[in-house]
Parts: C-alpha cells; structure tokens; sequence
C-alpha cells in the first residue's frame, strides 16, 4: 500500500502532494514501483494534529481520487473517518476504506456501502492526544479485544468478516515497546480470520531505533510480513517492494528444500 497525503502537514511529507499534478505524478512513481494499492488520506493523524473539517477533507481528498481513476488502472484506498467522504468514495468504487478511528463517528456504518473492504485501526485516545501518556496493562491483550467489540458491532451491522481487514495502529498511542510488542505478536490478532494491515513506515518508534529511518522502515516491513501481516503501507514503495521480492523469493526457496 503506497501512501498519498494529500495534506498540509503530514508528518513526513505535508504538502507535497497537495497539488494534482503533484499527486498524479506521485502515484505514477509508485505504480512504477510496484505498488499494489494506493492509499488517498486527507487528514493528518500524526501526534498533536488537529482535524480539517468535512468539507476541507472531501476537496482534498475527492477530486485526486477522481484523478487518480481516470489515470491509473490501481486499486485505491481512502484514509478518512468522514462518513461523508467515504460515502463519496464508496459511490467512486474504491477497493479499501482505511479508517484509523475504527468506524466509530456516527454516520460511519452508514456511509460504508456494501462493497468496499474496511481497514479497522486501533487508536488510543485521538491524534491530538494519543501520545501523551499511553498506558496499557497489557497492550495486546487490549487490542485484540477491541478488535473484538469492533468486530462485533460491524457483524452487528451485517458487515460480513470478509470485508475487513485489522491494523493494531503502530504509532498510534503507543510506547516504542508497545509497539514492538504488537508486531512480535501478529499471530493473535490473525485468529480472528481476518487479513492484518500494518502502517509503521517513517513512524516515531522506526526513528527511534537508527538513524537510517528507511532501512529501518524496510526491516520493520520484512518482520512484520514474517510475523503475518498481509499488506504493509509504506511511503517508500521502491525499497520496500524489492526488499520483500528478495526476502520472499529466500524464504520460498527455503520452504520448497525443506519440503523435499
């Protein structure tokens, strides 16, 4: 999943983007690159951002989208929480709803259709807040139950578990090892049927392990596909891409000579 903010002030590139044919030419980069989604967000969510409004997120947000799928032949996710923009993209046929709230604004189970897959985050707290202080007495117990609750309500509202996808929120109101806690311990949350989502790119807890915050971001991505996340969402796309064809092409040679 290759990562296009469309936002003044996303934490690793705010602004960039916000014009169209600045996006255009992005997403043609990670096309090229190998991407095999791309991820359209109008919001900032890095620690202490504040939220635009609806309808500065839906002209942010709507208009690339629309761009975007009169260019490009790609899957494309919307990170938003904004029921009115994902009923707008819904009404666009994107493949993905990223939601890092977890479908909790009213509206939002509404607004979701009955086509797209859902991506449920774990949040603590808000992006405001959410790394003030985060406390757990056992971080991964806490996210699995929930993802649970989240669970339920959505099968609640008759949206079935092959729609959704789980993303424990790397980053997201958690400490350093927190974080890694919840990357070493994928398989829990892989119990519950659903595919796991995984967002640690460029993120604080990757800054604050080296100085060389993209191969720490490519590491990150390698361990937790070999911890079992399905779809990792990356602002280095190129990198990415060839460090998980090579890790890949070693570990199925591996497989296939210890099954002979």
């Amino acid at each position: 999943m290759g990562v296009l903010n469309v936002t003044p002030d996303s934490f690793f590139d705010g602004g960039q983007y916000q014009g169209l044919d600045a996006a255009l030419a992005r997403v043609h980069e990670m096309v090229e690159q190998g991407a095999d989604l791309i991820d359209i967000g109008g919001e900032s969510t890095r620690p202490g951002a504040s939220s635009p409004t609806e309808t500065e997120e839906a002209a942010r947000v709507l208009p690339v989208l629309e761009a975007i799928q009169a260019r490009f032949d790609i899957p494309i996710s919307v990170d938003t929480s904004t029921p009115l923009v994902m009923a707008a993209a819904v009404k666009l046929k994107v493949a993905l709803i990223n939601d890092v709230r977890a479908f909790v604004r009213p509206g939002a189970l509404d607004a979701i259709g009955s086509d797209a897959m859902l991506a449920v985050m774990h949040m603590l707290g808000t992006p405001a807040t959410m790394q003030d202080d985060p406390q757990y007495q056992d971080v991964v117990r806490e996210v699995d139950e929930f993802f649970l609750n989240r669970l339920a309500a959505l099968q609640h509202a008759g949206i079935e578990r092959s729609r959704i996808l789980l993303d424990p929120g790397f980053g997201f109101g958690k400490t350093l090892d927190q974080n890694i806690n919840l990357v070493q311990s994928l398989e829990v949350f892989r119990r519950h049927g659903c595919p796991i989502l995984i967002g640690l790119s460029r993120k604080r807890s990757i800054q604050a392990m080296g100085r060389d915050v993209l191969a720490g971001s490519v590491a990150g991505a390698l361990a937790a596909v070999a911890r079992g996340a399905n779809m990792v969402r990356v602002h280095d796309v190129e990198a990415t891409v060839s460090a998980l064809r090579v890790w890949q092409a070693i570990n199925c040679g591996e497989e296939t000579t210890q099954d002979a």
